[in-house]
């Protein structure tokens, strides 16, 4: 094992791939430029042209700043035989390019009855939280959600990054991955060999039998924290990463809240029609009868980011706001604790 930053293990996920396939090339902007063969923050002048030199600018090129040439262009070099990974930075741009995303990557393999695949994973990073303003702090992944076709991945740890990147190249179908800038630095232990996370697959971050917390991408360290926090407060804390949205595992949810009786379910895109939403319906739908409590939903507010730092920090899900919702669902109040689970305090 190594310690390795998640930016980090997203390099050595691409580097491990274009070692062993020769198809696997690197488009985006400005992706020439730098030692991870993606944009992004957090790179020093020293690090820059390792992959240009170590791959070549036949399997490395900068392509024009325009998301829907450079997401079309990757859906013909996929139908043609290559297996590009396409950095396309903000996941906000990937609006430009809806046209191509929904119908022709995840169309084209059906609609020409399987002769020709579309083996492209699209990178980009939500840049939510640093105040970059409403045109740059986009969490979209649950529109994507709603396209048959494309698989939908969110690593909120380097261990993660660099296992599901690895399943995304080999995977023959378009995969999305979203990630959250403010985990690019966080580090974690990677395995120095080859590995892959199967698709579909949840980890269970943190076991409990008081309370299922299903926590998707940032969320996913705040859940561990308010988890850690509640512990001391007698209760305990089951914290399920999803990893992967399409396809999710909606059974390693359904068993543990049948175990528990609880649902929060922590998420950073916006409150309607988000991947808490659908998450929340399914347990509805499969696991009514185990329910104790009505499911918590911790999201953002249906609101656009604003700039200003002050607003913005007040609005994604984090550890009080997680430790609230948890507190709730057991009928804990804060001031009143017994270390004992009540009933839930009535709706009002």
């Amino acid at each position: 094992m190594t310690v390795m930053s998640y930016l980090g293990a997203i390099g050595a996920a691409q580097r491990e791939a274009m070692e062993a396939d020769e198809r696997v090339v690197i488009i985006g902007e400005d992706v020439e430029a730098n030692v991870y063969g993606t944009t992004g923050a957090g790179k020093s002048r020293k690090d820059k042209g390792d992959f240009l030199e170590m791959f070549g600018a036949n399997r490395i090129r900068n392509t024009p700043i325009s998301e829907e040439v450079i997401v079309g262009a990757a859906i013909g070099a996929a139908m043609t035989g290559l297996r590009p990974i396409v950095d396309l930075s903000y996941s906000s741009f990937l609006y430009m390019a809806m046209d191509q995303f929904v119908n022709q990557a995840a169309k084209n393999r059906y609609m020409f009855g399987g002769q020709a695949s579309i083996p492209v994973v699209f990178r980009s990073a939500m840049f939510y939280g640093l105040n970059t303003g409403a045109h740059h702090s986009d969490r979209p992944y649950p529109m994507f959600m709603n396209v048959p076709g494309l698989k939908i991945i969110v690593p909120s740890n380097p261990y993660d990054a660099k296992g599901l990147l690895r399943t995304a190249v080999d995977t023959d179908d378009p995969v999305l991955t979203f990630e959250a800038c403010t985990l690019w630095g966080s580090k974690g232990e990677v395995p120095e060999e080859e590995y892959r996370i199967p698709f579909g697959q949840a980890n269970v971050a943190r076991s409990g039998d008081d309370v299922t917390v299903v926590a998707i991408s940032s969320a996913v360290p705040e859940a561990l924290a308010a988890a850690e926090a509640l512990a001391g407060e007698g209760v305990s804390v089951e914290v399920i990463d999803p990893r992967t949205l399409v396809p999710f595992d909606s059974e390693a949810v359904i068993r543990s809240v049948q175990r528990t009786g609880r649902l929060v379910v922590a998420d950073p895109a916006h409150r309607t029609c988000s991947a808490a939403a659908e998450i929340s319906a399914i347990v509805a739908e499969e696991a009514f009868e185990s329910l104790k409590a009505p499911i918590v939903r911790v999201t953002t507010p249906d609101t656009q980011i604003p700039f200003s730092p002050a607003l913005e920090k007040q609005l994604y899900p984090n550890r009080a706001k997680i430790e609230d919702a948890i507190r709730r669902v057991t009928g804990l109040m804060a001031g009143s604790l017994t270390g004992e689970l009540a009933s839930p305090a009535p709706r009002v």
